[in-house]
């Protein structure tokens, strides 16, 4: 099948790259022109813009955005004016689920149909995979089954699961369609704010092995942390725990060779981002009354790490001064 694909960096390049891998042919277009000729060398057929791309695709067209959903909206109204009626459209960034419901219904008004495809696999996905939370109307997500089989890591990623036999099915292959237009990107959104719990949760499990040698810096002197002995070799515990253990994980996986290659971590400051899905999930789950304390937590410790705590803490400080008189630790 014939795909255009607006949108070539990190995750779009590996997509088109994947799907040229299967004999997909691939139309692109990028901001940056170099995206484009970066790829043409490997059989890209280059688009200088939305509507070059559109004209260099046969109707019905399948189009396939993969920009931040900041741009979203930018790109619909760039290709709109080129589709036509009978036309497919895909979303495969991280738009919130509300504005893709939105947007099916736009789209489905002039005959073009959304789907939404939720996307996880980051750079690792050209070689290893993307696993595919798909939403969309049912003869649509049929229509581009090929090119989700292509882009999908296949049954050989993981072990099949007692119980399940016959032909695999797709979430068996890595893709599923998850229901009707939003559903992709809902998934994917709850998706997100679980990473951000594990991703937690093994961060505070390091900082707990780390500080176990809190007593050796201390001199061993008797008191609280003189049991505090431990100079234990992180990457290699991250080793262990890769084999065997119940918290293993591709995100262990990755841990165990960021502490292997930079034990310290010096090359990072610990400024963590967050690109809004766990900020989605939370408005979610108020909305619906679900609990959330982990991904909230996991949440508020990235703004934290960013200092936009630091006026908080200073009137905590300020507060403590006033009716104690407790001095800041290591304030002069």
């Amino acid at each position: 099948m014939k795909i255009g694909l607006l949108g070539l960096g990190r995750m779009g390049a590996g997509i088109a790259r994947r799907l040229m891998g299967a004999g997909h042919a691939v139309v692109g277009a990028d901001a940056d022109p170099a995206a484009v000729a970066g790829l043409t060398a490997e059989g890209l057929e280059g688009a200088s813009d939305a509507a070059d791309l559109a004209r260099r695709l046969h109707p019905p067209r399948i189009v396939w955005l993969m920009v931040p959903a900041t741009a979203v909206g930018e790109a619909l109204e760039d290709l709109l004016p080129h589709l036509a009626p009978g036309d497919l459209l895909v979303d495969g960034g991280n738009s919130h689920f509300r504005d893709t419901v939105e947007r099916g219904e736009r789209l489905a008004e002039v005959g073009v149909e959304l789907v939404d495809v939720g996307t996880s696999g980051g750079i690792f996905g050209r070689e290893a995979g993307y696993c595919l939370m798909v939403g969309g109307p049912a003869a649509a997500v049929a229509r581009l089954e090929p090119a989700l089989d292509a882009l999908a890591p296949g049954v050989a990623a993981a072990a099949r699961t007692a119980g399940r036999t016959g032909e695999p099915a797709p979430e068996e292959r890595g893709w599923l369609h998850c229901g009707g237009t939003g559903a992709g990107h809902y998934v994917k959104m709850v998706h997100n704010a679980i990473e951000y719990g594990l991703m937690a949760a093994y961060a505070e499990g390091f900082a707990l092995l780390e500080r176990g040698s809190a007593g050796l810096a201390a001199g061993g002197a008797p008191g609280e942390l003189a049991p505090y002995r431990f100079d234990l070799p992180l990457d290699r515990i991250a080793e262990l725990w890769r084999r065997g253990s119940v918290i293993r994980s591709w995100l262990l996986d990755l841990a165990a060779a960021a502490l292997r290659a930079d034990p310290g971590l010096a090359g990072y400051r610990g400024r963590v981002g967050d690109s809004g899905e766990g900020r989605w999930a939370l408005r979610a789950s108020l909305d619906l009354g679900v609990p959330m304390p982990v991904t909230a937590a996991a949440l508020f410790d990235r703004f934290e790490s960013r200092g936009e705590g630091e006026f908080a803490h200073r009137l905590l400080s300020a507060l403590r001064h006033a009716f104690g008189g407790h001095e800041e630790p290591g304030r002069r």
